[in-house]
């Protein structure tokens, strides 16, 4: 077994820039979309997260069954305990795509910008709303409901999925890219992020603001042959 060091391929003493780069470059080269395979690309996800988390245990070439560190045994009285926990609900989300605002003359900053987008007549690929099932990614959920949301690495890696939160929250616990600033005015990213709060409003596809274009990728294959359809 290797180390999530070793994973990343980095040496124990790297500083956080180098982690932090080292993961960019390795989860680049791990997804499936890029030539990798998605037991690599966990691998890579799970040896970041062991590094940031400040665990330095071994990360398995596969999944071994063994269960994860502070996971309680199947059957044991503590996993019990846990199933009776409520129930996550869904959370309703609206949507609008950043790409229309420019034509209508809108803002991120107006305060009635989903009013607007609402009685505005869009088509259902720009505007409306649908339900994410706890456990789903923004990102996730957007597909399953038939969406073509801009993405490119999945593994927090780059800003192409990036959204911009207007109303709710988005709980995003491992960040990577996004400056502080970004943070600060509600940008997360999709492919990372799950809904926080019954309800929910983002604006998607905000991947061309100024502060973001240093740090996207090419775009995956499936979403270059959206836009050549």
């Amino acid at each position: 077994m290797a180390s999530p060091f070793e994973v990343l391929g980095v040496e124990p003493d790297a500083d956080q820039r180098e982690i932090e780069q080292a993961y960019r470059d390795r989860i680049k080269e791990a997804h499936p979309d890029h030539g990798g395979s998605p037991r690599e690309f966990k691998r890579v996800r799970e040896a970041y997260e062991d590094i940031k988390a400040g665990r330095a245990r071994s990360v398995s070439d596969g999944d071994d069954g063994v269960d994860a560190p502070g996971e309680p045994e199947p059957g044991t009285d503590e996993s019990r305990e846990r199933t009776d926990e409520p129930e996550e609900s869904a959370t309703r989300v609206e949507y609008l795509n950043y790409d229309v605002l420019a034509d209508h003359g809108w803002s991120l900053e107006d305060d009635d910008l989903f009013d607007k987008a609402s009685a505005a007549n869009l088509d259902h690929e720009d505007y409306g709303r649908f339900l994410a099932e706890p456990q789903e990614s923004l990102l996730e959920a957007a597909e399953n409901r038939g969406f073509a949301w801009p993405y490119a690495c999945r593994g927090g890696a780059c800003a192409n999925c990036a959204v911009a939160i207007k109303d709710g929250e988005l709980s995003m616990p491992v960040d990577h890219i996004l400056p502080e600033e970004m943070l600060d005015r509600g940008i997360r990213l999709s492919c990372m992020a799950r809904p926080a709060t019954d309800r929910l409003q983002v604006i998607y596809n905000v991947k061309h603001l100024p502060d973001l274009d240093d740090l996207l990728l090419p775009p995956s294959p499936f979403e270059k042959a959206q836009a050549d359809d």
